[in-house]
């Protein structure tokens, strides 16, 4: 038999999937909490609402549901690449954890699809990166990384974050979508997939940094 707690958590599973999967296809902005209260199957149309509160809430399940999945996984790969000097590594810890964690999902998944339909929101876009920035092993990855690039003006380094970033969010999802609609992708594993990010992302945290004109960084 089915405790009352038990009922409570599938049916919360329920709406994330059908969140998950509407904000994927439509947007965040276009989908209201009767639309997914409906699609989880429940006959309750505010649902949403009583087991998650706002749409911010519910945003914030969503992300924290996919950060706690890459938690275990990046933890594993800092313990693996110790106080490495090689920023690759560190880079690494950034990328595949996401990776490895999208592969084992398989090809229906929306879950990257969904992260990058929120990032576009201006008012949740924090959300996501409190969540993803806040975790222990996303910080000691961070940590790690910014060790090694002592000489980059602090300017340069939230430009070259917030960079890092988007096309992170944005590769994962444009992938995510192609295997959904069995178009053909850059690569041909997640493997594959992490492999080139993490040479794009290293070359980008590399990359000299040009003092502007208008009083932007300093030579790095």
């Amino acid at each position: 038999m089915v405790s009352t707690a038990g009922r409570a958590r599938g049916t919360r599973e329920a709406i994330l999937d059908a969140a998950e999967r509407l904000f994927a296809e439509h947007g965040v902005g276009e989908v209201s909490n009767r639309r997914i209260s409906e699609a989880a199957g429940q006959g309750n149309h505010f649902a949403v609402g009583y087991h998650f509160g706002t749409k911010a809430d519910l945003v914030r399940a969503l992300v924290r549901r996919y950060t706690e999945a890459l938690e275990e996984r990046r933890l594993r790969l800092l313990e693996e690449i110790g106080g490495s000097g090689d920023l690759r590594d560190w880079v690494s810890c950034l990328v595949r954890p996401a990776t490895e964690h999208l592969d084992a999902l398989g090809p229906a998944s929306r879950r990257a699809q969904c992260m990058a339909q929120i990032t576009t929101v201006p008012a949740l876009r924090q959300i996501v990166i409190d969540e993803s920035a806040g975790t222990p092993s996303m910080r000691a990855t961070l940590d790690g990384m910014l060790r090694l690039l002592p000489g980059l003006p602090e300017q340069v380094r939230q430009e070259r974050a917030g960079l890092c970033r988007l096309l992170l969010v944005h590769a994962l999802a444009e992938r995510e979508r192609a295997l959904n609609e069995g178009d053909p992708a850059a690569r041909t594993t997640w493997d594959a997939t992490a492999t080139g990010l993490v040479d794009a992302l290293t070359g980008l945290w590399l990359a000299p940094s040009t003092a502007s004109p208008g009083g932007g960084s300093r030579q790095g």
